[in-house]
């Protein structure tokens, strides 16, 4: 299986190894979410609201000048033809690789994406997009079971941080370390499932040295979820 390896130290090794070809499958690799550092050009003035998609545990910003997408804790954004991921609604942004996108979200139908790209133009605007056209053969065959979900097991949505609602404008977090020091597990309680949301919650979302990950239910449901929960939030 063909992966590349998505993080790295220092900025201009990173953008190297994104930038070159996937190594031998032969290879010990290892693909991660990195650091949030890149601003995508999306800003909100405020707190935006979301809604769940229905069938999924996805949340989705119907109100949103952008394709913009909440799930697992963090927030998902496809601008450009790339995903990108932040804890922070706002940015900045972490480039993420198509092979470690969580299912979830790229099972969202074409309907949510408020800005759709050039290539969704044809598609049935109650399905999910065809990824699969899009990241080529070799990604479909590695993700044969990707638009296959199984409705019946679905986990429930994760609470909103809402917290954040608090720094919006100048009072809004820009610098990582600060952002760290404010996603405490006493402002948002709520431990991912996925286990590459989690890696990235360690890593770079939660202060160093923070709880460690909570076990969770077979619903992906934790002893510490927190936040307000339902189908809206605003």
């Amino acid at each position: 299986m063909k992966k590349i390896l998505a993080i790295a130290t220092g900025g201009a090794l990173a953008v190297g190894l994104l930038l070159s070809p996937a190594v031998p499958s032969t290879a010990a690799v290892s693909i991660a979410i990195g650091a949030p550092s890149i601003d995508i050009g999306i800003h909100f003035g405020a707190f935006p609201a979301l809604t769940v998609v229905p069938g999924t545990p996805v949340y989705y910003g119907p109100s949103v000048e952008a394709n913009f997408f909440f799930y697992d804790g963090l927030y998902w954004v496809f601008q450009d033809g790339s995903w990108y991921a932040s804890s922070w609604y706002d940015g900045p942004w972490a480039i993420v690789d198509p092979e470690i996108v969580p299912v979830y979200v790229l099972d969202v139908p074409v309907r949510c994406y408020r800005r759709p790209p050039e290539f969704f133009h044809g598609w049935a605007r109650n399905e999910r997009p065809h990824w699969g056209e899009r990241w080529g053969h070799d990604w479909e065959t590695h993700h044969v079971a990707w638009n296959h979900v199984a409705k019946s097991h679905l986990p429930r949505p994760a609470p909103v941080p809402t917290y954040q609602r608090r720094y919006k404008g100048n009072t809004y977090p820009r610098a990582a370390e600060q952002q760290r020091s404010l996603h405490t597990v006493q402002n948002y309680k709520y431990q991912p499932r996925e286990p590459v949301v989690r890696d990235h919650y360690e890593q770079h979302a939660r202060p160093h040295g923070g709880p460690p990950p909570q076990a969770r239910g077979p619903h992906g449901e934790g002893p510490h979820d927190g936040g307000p929960g339902g189908d809206h939030v605003r």
